[in-house]
């Protein structure tokens, strides 16, 4: 129902097409790279079933978490690793300073994954030219702070307050490719603060969007 889930499909369906291609030259390592992304979409197509399930009762508070330790830097690499078919096709690239001290907290690995690739996925969708994003982790006393940096269309101060509502989509102009319902950063935005954390934007039109989440060390989950 999303524009989550034609990523993964979009994915698998790449993948397939690179493995039936017989113009393509491919080795056992090849193979295998490519039956594992399948494999991990197939995963997270599962995973967002259930986040869809979940989002009926999101506003009643009863969004399930399972709790466990996360490594951020782990995820924040295995989630880049997932959308790697799509950051080729875009051209994209995708740069990395994981600058954080304390990396590790007690969160669920699944939503956390979940909202670190809904940014990534908006950062490359939401783009005219050749994506460039720039991830960035530092932490302080109190928790990890991951920040997104795009060269993206941009979002206006009107829009700004109202793109972490359901259902709401940002104008696109002559962007036509994305679609979907709106339930992306309105997902981002209860996983967060179910963890006691908070998520910002800062974004200027026609020049690029930075989104911040912040995650505390010791939140409501534990």
């Amino acid at each position: 129902m999303t524009h989550e889930f034609k990523t993964p499909i979009s994915t698998i369906s790449l993948a397939g097409e690179v493995l039936s291609d017989e113009s393509i030259e491919k080795t056992p390592a090849s193979v295998e790279k490519y039956l594992k992304i399948i494999k991990d979409e197939n995963k997270r197509l599962a995973g967002l079933v259930e986040n869809v399930l979940q989002a009926a009762v999101l506003d009643k508070g009863q969004m399930k978490f399972k709790v466990q330790e996360c490594d951020i830097h782990q995820i924040i690499n295995d989630v880049i690793q997932s959308l790697n078919l799509q950051i080729q096709n875009k051209g994209a690239v995708i740069t990395t300073e994981l600058n954080a001290q304390r990396y590790s907290l007690f969160a669920d690995r699944m939503h956390l994954g979940n909202i670190i690739y809904n940014l990534i996925d908006n950062a490359l969708k939401y783009s005219k030219e050749t994506p460039q994003i720039k991830i960035s982790t530092y932490s302080d006393q109190g928790g990890i702070s991951i920040s997104f940096q795009d060269n993206g269309i941009g979002i206006r101060k009107e829009d700004q307050k109202k793109i972490f509502e359901t259902f709401y989509r940002v104008p696109t102009g002559n962007i036509h490719t994305v679609k979907g319902f709106g339930l992306g950063l309105s997902y981002v935005k209860a996983v967060v603060e179910k963890h006691t954390g908070h998520v910002e934007v800062e974004s200027e039109p026609g020049v690029g969007s930075t989104f911040l989440v912040y995650l505390p060390f010791i939140n409501t989950l534990t």
